[in-house]
């Protein structure tokens, strides 16, 4: 036990010295939050119930209402578009700053965004013709799509709003915040089609990510700004559900009439408000907790592979879920009806295994996650003749000023890849840590 926690602490340690000072690392731990809650949430609140062979979804809040509250912990996209927003604005100021032309700048985001989607598209094609051929139900092989498919709506609008941002990034979150409220008057107030409410896919995103590019601008250089933010998004949630007919919980709700998130409605992006203001007003804590090596460590890792854990979460709930069904009986907490406290229970002992397959997932998939997606252990040459495959991890905090050259660092621990250095030589404002003679290549996208 103490030789891997040797280890552990040494590549901590190498990670924190390899940071330059002037990264801004609780944008880092901020987005690691938003992923990590999103994956949680949706560990928790989706349930695949078996019935004669077949799979359905539902929803401990469809059955116990007083959990509404578990959703306004993990649903945390308003952060995710927050940091979005700010990272993106940071990036295209500082590729104008270097005189790199738009188009160059939105593929080179957009293909992080998108290169790894293509491997859980196609494994999920051939595992759908193969259990469509091997007999499974269609409503079993839809049920399991949708469940795969449906968290990638989130990146085609997360996308859309990249490729904006030269148009959007000093917009005034007050505009579209006005048309979704205007949209949900004339949808719930005056009976307006239904199809409109998906206008607020746009606009209600797009609340967090202009607040992002106003931080990117300094707008929140003083935490009263933020604390407004949390106090108004706070109270106008409360009287949206209490007088205004709004439900209580910040996700879809199987069976509800109206649900706050598909699509986002005036509640969700005020709640969303809320939770941008106490991101903002965090970001001292967080720094503070950031500056020690271990913890840094964990959060670099995670936006090391932040697409990954995002794309593959569902996959691995449901191949753990699928692999109980070869058990004679139903398995509390995997396959039976979410309606008791004994199934969050037994549901919370459930996570380590998902989250043991979302490591098998990771230890497949993550490479695509790379530039180029080239699998690890390709090396290149370096003029002297020997590999030179850099471990890189890519992050978001955009670097405004050169980094110095680091100081030698201490011989590594036998078993491990060499020290690496912290460099800016990456384009678009972004961190590299490189290492001259690391195992492969990784790069964290923003």
């Amino acid at each position: 036990m103490r030789e891997p926690q040797t280890r552990w602490s040494v590549l901590a340690d190498r990670i924190d010295a390899g940071t330059p000072a002037h990264r801004d690392r609780a944008v880092d731990a901020l987005r690691a939050f938003a992923i990590l809650g999103v994956v949680l949430g949706h560990w928790l609140v989706t349930a695949l119930t078996s019935a004669d062979g077949a799979l359905s979804t539902t929803s401990p809040l469809a059955h116990m209402s007083g959990l509404a509250p578990v959703s306004w912990v993990f649903q945390t996209l308003a952060v995710f578009f927050l940091v979005g927003g700010h990272v993106a604005a940071q990036g295209y100021e500082s590729a104008r700053g270097r005189g790199v032309p738009y188009g160059p700048w939105v593929r080179r985001r957009l293909g992080r965004l998108f290169r790894p989607v293509a491997a859980v598209l196609v494994l999920w094609s051939v595992a759908a013709g193969g259990m469509l051929l091997g007999g499974v139900g269609t409503d079993t092989v839809r049920t399991l799509l949708k469940l795969v498919l449906s968290p990638l709506w989130f990146l085609l609008v997360f996308a859309a709003l990249t490729a904006a941002t030269p148009l959007v990034a000093r917009l005034s979150p007050l505009w579209p915040l006005a048309v979704v409220a205007s949209v949900d008057v004339w949808r719930f107030g005056f009976g307006g089609p239904e199809w409109i409410g998906w206008v607020n896919v746009a606009a209600g995103w797009l609340v967090p990510y202009t607040l992002g590019a106003a931080w990117s601008r300094g707008a929140f250089a003083r935490r009263t700004p933020a604390a407004l933010l949390l106090g108004g998004g706070i109270a106008a949630t409360a009287a949206l559900i209490l007088w205004g007919g709004y439900p209580a919980s910040m996700v879809g709700v199987p069976g509800a009439a109206i649900s706050n998130l598909n699509p986002p409605t005036l509640a969700a992006v005020a709640f969303g408000l809320a939770q941008c203001g106490l991101a903002l007003l965090l970001r001292g804590p967080l720094a503070r907790v950031m500056s020690r090596p271990r913890a840094w460590a964990k959060v670099a890792l995670v936006n090391l592979s932040a697409m990954t854990i995002f794309l593959w979460h569902q996959t691995a709930m449901m191949a753990v879920t699928a692999l109980g069904l070869l058990v004679s009986t139903d398995l509390p907490g995997l396959h039976t009806v979410p309606a008791s406290a004994q199934w969050i229970a037994v549901r919370l002992l459930w996570l380590p295994v998902f989250a043991a397959a979302l490591a098998v997932c990771w230890a497949a998939f993550h490479t695509y996650e790379q530039v180029g997606g080239r699998p690890r252990g390709r090396t290149r040459r370096g003029s002297s003749g020997t590999p030179a495959t850099p471990s890189r991890i890519v992050a978001s905090s955009a670097a405004r000023t050169p980094t110095p050259a680091p100081a030698p660092a201490p011989a590594p621990a036998p078993g491990n890849a060499s020290p690496t250095a912290l460099t800016d030589s990456t384009p678009a404002g972004e961190s590299t840590v490189t290492g001259p003679v690391a195992p492969a290549k990784e790069t964290l996208h923003a």
